[in-house]
């Protein structure tokens, strides 16, 4: 399954989870008021002086029940996708995660941080923010967020010091293919809807309670019948009948996506014994396992790598298929056996990290497996996945970026110092206006940074600036509001010295646009909008012209392009026209993009498909426009790998 149809899954998925949430509130509300109606409807004959209608049909009731239940749950929805709005952080940080310094000292922290770059960098997403639940001592791990730009990667303290290099991969990579498949999205709204169904239980049981209170208190004073604790404990018993099958719901969506990831995380990495080993590992601990102990681990059982909760009576619930099955999966030869997993004392930690080479700062890369010719038909099919020679492509470029600007991406006054480094002129006297403007606007400890960074820049190849940018993202949504506008106001200022916007500048504003916008400034959530091309046609014209005419030379080599692209979109695209540069620049293309994220999953693929033929047609990719076609699919929401440059195959 392609990264286009895992998109197009989960998001029928979501459509589903509606119908599902909508067939819970029905059925909430159908069951409380079937209860209370036959209560009244008891009380009523028991009581010869009571007016109630015997009648099971009592309209007031069911207003009452329907308005109130609908109200409840909506608002326990709402509150909780608002809560988790902000993205990964939100969930790890309820789990007890800690947020881990990107330069960080400690060898298991730098371990994972190492592996989660090289998991990016080789599936062309920004580093996502990476946090450790130092409190639980089982192997377990998850990955959570609304989108690519606000992913979030946390791991249990077990993970890291019980798991070698290998095995941490393995683990790491079933998360990244949750963050590439669209799980993620869905898991969040997931736990919107169950904690929906949850507020009918709180309800109840507050109601319950109360009314107990209340009765106490007044004691022998207090008249007739008191009503609430008999509607509390309705309240309650069927608010948790509806969490019950609300878990059902959940366990379907869930397990069956554990063996996709699983098989996704082979793929990534071509190494099944690394996830096989981990999750041996997990039942070689016994008891402790992948189990996390934090209160809200039940409300995010459905996002871990493992089962985070204690087995029931039933495996009806189970949001992970058995660990012998998963393994099995993976590796057939394995005889249901797990060895006794202990954690190691501090010796033996040592011992093992200096045989692993841990305190290195990155394996050695090993050679780069990837064809001279790269089929243009590939592009598209190397969206949201990762082969073997994007990690030897990543680890390539990670062990030839200079080092001063490795650490100084991790860090809010290095990463804001590299990009504009990185802007910076190669043009003497524009490179020279920048500096001073520089010198004038930015705050001194990132000018004086960038001073010590200068002599850095040059050994950067092209190919590894946006990696490099990459990188940088998490430093830069820790900026403050005023630091945050100050830097884009520079950035601004120093891509427009030069009076003009070249391919790398546009590729770097627009991914700094998508991934750091929603944190600091209020922008709309781009929902689907388009499930046909028709209505795109003119945005697709826009972006194929935008960009043959900044890749090709000749008005004919341009037209030639151009049509190798519109022969991608069908017979629905026959009367696009090459437009000229004015009609096509790049704020016009960047509208286009715009609206063309707002299309399903099999839209983007055959506009990225024309766009990746257009920019081959002449049987080459130069990095330049790797660069822009990494940005056009990064506005798509489509993450491609950095291995375009090079010859092209037609």
């Amino acid at each position: 399954m392609d990264f286009f149809t895992a998109q197009e899954k989960a998001r029928r998925s979501s459509s589903w989870l509606v119908l599902y949430f909508i067939a819970a509130v029905v059925g909430t509300i159908a069951l409380i008021y079937l209860i209370l109606a036959i209560a009244l409807a008891k009380a009523g004959q028991m009581d010869a002086r009571s007016e109630q209608l015997r009648s099971l049909w009592q309209p007031t009731l069911f207003l009452w029940v329907a308005g109130g239940t609908t109200a409840a749950v909506l608002l326990g929805s709402l509150f909780k996708m608002s809560q988790l709005s902000s993205g990964g952080g939100a969930v790890a940080r309820s789990l007890g995660g800690r947020l881990v310094d990107p330069n960080t000292r400690d060898p298991d922290e730098r371990k994972l941080v190492n592996v989660v770059e090289e998991m990016s960098i080789a599936s062309g997403i920004p580093v996502p923010q990476i946090y450790v639940m130092d409190e639980e001592e089982g192997i377990n791990a998850f990955a959570a967020g609304n989108s690519v730009s606000d992913a979030a990667v946390g791991v249990t303290r077990g993970c890291i010091q019980l798991l070698n290099r290998d095995e941490l991969q393995g683990v790491i990579a079933h998360e990244f293919s949750h963050i590439l498949n669209g799980d993620m999205k869905l898991n969040i709204r997931l736990m919107g809807v169950l904690f929906g169904i949850l507020c009918i239980a709180m309800i109840g049981r507050i109601l319950l309670q109360s009314g107990y209170r209340r009765r106490y208190y007044l004691g022998a004073r207090e008249k007739g019948g008191n009503p609430l604790p008999f509607i509390g404990l309705v309240l309650f018993a069927v608010g948790y009948i509806g969490i019950f099958f609300g878990r059902l719901i959940k366990a379907a969506i869930s397990r069956q996506r554990e063996f996709l990831a699983d098989a996704s995380a082979v793929q990534f990495t071509r190494n099944p014994l690394g996830i096989s080993n981990a999750l041996k590992k997990i039942g070689g601990l016994g008891r402790r396992g992948s189990l996390v102990t934090s209160p809200e681990a039940e409300e995010a059982s459905h996002m871990f790598f493992g089962n985070a909760l204690t087995q029931g009576f039933s495996n009806l619930t189970a949001t992970h298929p058995p660990l012998e099955q998963r393994i099995k999966a993976i590796d057939p030869s394995f005889d249901g056996k797990f060895p006794r997993v202990d954690f190691p004392s501090a010796s033996q930690r040592g011992r093992q990290m200096a045989d692993e080479g841990y305190k290195s700062s990155r394996p050695k890369p090993p050679p780069i497996p990837f064809p001279a010719v790269l089929p243009v038909q590939d592009v598209v099919k190397q969206v949201g996945t990762v082969q073997p020679q994007n990690f030897a492509w990543a680890l390539m470029l990670l062990a030839e970026m200079p080092e001063p600007l490795r650490a100084a991406a991790h860090d809010s006054f290095g990463a804001r110092a590299l990009v504009y480094g990185l802007l910076l002129s190669p043009e003497a006297n524009c490179r020279a206006k920048q500096v001073s403007a520089l010198q004038a606007k930015a705050d001194a400890g990132v000018f004086a940074e960038l001073n010590k960074l200068r002599a850095s820049f040059d050994a950067v190849k092209d190919e590894a600036r946006l990696p490099l940018i990459e990188m940088a993202i998490p430093a830069l949504r820790h900026l403050s509001q005023g630091q945050f506008e100050t830097f884009i106001g520079n950035v601004e200022l120093l891509i427009a010295a030069d009076q003009q916007i070249d391919l790398f500048e546009y590729a770097l504003q627009r991914m700094l646009k998508r991934h750091l916008w929603p944190h600091y400034r209020k922008t709309k959530k781009a929902a689907t909008q388009y499930y046909a091309l028709k209505p795109l046609l003119g945005d697709c014209e826009v972006l194929l012209s935008g960009l043959v005419n900044v890749g090709h030379e000749t008005v004919e080599e341009r037209k030639k392009a151009f049509q190798a692209g519109v022969a991608r979109l069908g017979g629905e695209a026959v009367g696009l026209a090459l437009q000229p540069l004015e009609r096509a620049n790049l704020t016009q293309i960047d509208a286009a993009l715009d609206r063309l994220a707002t299309s399903s999953p099999m839209i983007k693929k055959q506009a990225l498909d024309a766009c990746a033929h257009a920019v081959g047609s002449d049987g080459v990719i130069e990095p330049r426009e790797a660069e822009l076609l990494r940005a056009v699919a990064d506005g798509l929401d489509c993450p491609l790998p950095p291995l375009l440059a090079g010859k092209a195959a037609v």
